[in-house]
């Protein structure tokens, strides 16, 4: 039992993160090239708020990234 729930809790895991990089990858083709790297304009005073799509992905974002982690935790428990 207890290996069987493992295997399904590393299935699930893959799952997330594949997931994840493509919520993530979603996320980065909306903005320029430049700013990827890091050089955007929130340093120019700027801000910008998330509406429509770009707050969904967002918060898809934070809901799989918590998945993640606590997906983690469980299986570093249950191996112990």
């Amino acid at each position: 039992m207890n290996s069987s729930l493992v295997t399904v809790l590393q299935i699930i895991q893959i799952v997330i993160s594949v997931a994840l990089v493509i919520v993530i990858i979603l996320q980065a083709k909306g903005v320029g090239l430049g700013s990827l790297f890091g050089s955007n304009e929130a340093g120019l005073g700027i801000t910008k708020t998330r509406r429509g799509l770009e707050k969904t992905l967002h918060q898809i974002t934070i809901v799989l990234g918590a998945a993640f982690l606590l997906n983690a935790v469980i299986q570093v428990l249950i191996q112990r």
